[in-house]
């Protein structure tokens, strides 16, 4: 595999490595909702909210099928199931919305959907049990 084919892999989201297609690459979804949570610490400049969001939007979708896959193989009347199902529904929801225009709501939004996405990445990693 060429350099800058893994490294738009990488940057993606998806695992470099060509044995595993589809795998999600941890690490790089824990150093952007690191960098996201951190964003607070300097000047709030939409641009890196922008990349910011986009990468975070980018890891959730990757997640989401499996978070998916495990609530379908949980028992749909018990409580596991419900708060599962209604997380990921409304995190679902906030994916679909624009990002706010104001840098401070943006930088919020964005802090938000990073905590959404360290729950879909913990859910993955424990193979959501």
């Amino acid at each position: 595999m060429m350099r800058t084919e893994r490294t738009q892999l990488q940057t993606s989201g998806v695992a470099a490595e060509p044995s595993e297609p589809g795998a999600i690459d941890v690490l790089t979804v824990e150093e952007t909702i690191k960098m996201t949570l951190g964003a607070s610490r300097g000047e709030l400049q939409m641009s890196t909210l922008v990349d910011l969001e986009a990468q975070l939007r980018s890891h959730i979708a990757l997640l989401r099928e499996p978070a998916r896959k495990a609530a379908d193989q949980m028992w749909h009347g018990g409580t596991k199931w419900y708060r599962h199902i209604t997380r990921l529904d409304g995190i679902e929801r906030e994916t679909e919305q624009e990002l706010s225009p104001l840098p401070f709501g943006a930088l919020i939004e964005v802090q938000l959907m990073a905590r959404d996405c360290q729950w879909l990445l913990d859910g993955y990693k424990e193979n959501w049990r």
